[in-house]
């Protein structure tokens, strides 16, 4: 498969320095975190040098590649899928499941903020905007993610309260959550940090079991009535509340 090739990279017009890491996240390459795994990879040459340190500074001038790519800029963007069961939220697929990216006809490099497991639907976003994706991400900034539950068991008014105000995982209690019934087994829960299947152990924690689980909104982004499968690139409006919402 050819190589990924990317125009150089040019963002600090005055001379400034950034961190590698940065660097690559503002240049489509991957998340901040992903970039910081590349990085200590040695897939990363600066002025022709393999680079293992991501917090090493770089700047104009600078050659930066990632197997031997030169590191380039693409318009920024962001999506909303809405995602079927079966489908993973990964850029690419090695097995035969199919990748979130291939449901979005876009030209840039695009990579999923955070995850939902295989068998969960509703909203992903899409972005090649690493920095954006890592506040998105990061439990510092406490974007609240709103999720659609069908449970097992109906569940009882002290179940609701022990998921609201928390209970004991392997990893640790779960933060505050905001918790509804919706009806006999429907719930909506809206969480503020995202580990990793969180709320089918929030709710296997209380004795109950996750039937169905969709996402309905991110953030101030909502799913709305995007049909199963389908994307939309999000306007310039709703990035820039996306940003609010995650911090300065």
């Amino acid at each position: 498969m050819p190589q990924k090739k990317y125009k150089t990279f040019h963002p600090h017009r005055d001379g400034l320095l950034v961190r590698l890491a940065k660097f690559l996240a503002h240049g489509g390459v991957a998340s901040r975190r992903m970039a910081e795994k590349i990085v200590g990879a040695g897939r990363v040459t600066v002025g022709g040098e393999v680079e293992r340190d991501p917090a090493r500074d770089v700047g104009e001038g600078d050659e930066v590649r990632v197997d031997g790519s030169l590191v380039g800029t693409e318009p920024r963007e962001v999506w909303a899928v809405n995602k079927p069961a079966g489908v993973v939220s990964t850029a690419r697929e090695p097995g035969s499941r199919p990748a979130v990216v291939g449901l979005v006809d876009s030209a840039v490099r695009l990579y999923p903020v955070g995850r939902l497991d295989a068998d969960s639907t509703g909203l992903l976003l899409l972005t090649n905007d690493g920095e954006l994706a890592n506040r998105l991400t990061h439990p510092r900034y406490e974007v609240p993610k709103t999720y659609r539950i069908e449970l097992r068991r109906p569940p009882s008014e002290a179940d609701l309260r022990r998921l609201a105000t928390g209970v004991d995982l392997d990893d640790g209690p779960t933060a505050p959550a905001e918790v509804r019934r919706l009806g006999e087994c429907q719930i909506e829960i809206v969480l503020r940090e995202g580990r990793n299947r969180q709320v089918r152990r929030m709710t296997e924690a209380v004795g109950n079991e996750v039937a169905a689980l969709r996402r309905v909104s991110f953030g101030p982004v909502e799913l709305g009535d995007l049909p199963e499968g389908g994307a939309r690139r999000l306007t310039a409006d709703e990035v820039a509340k996306l940003w609010e919402d995650a911090g300065p």
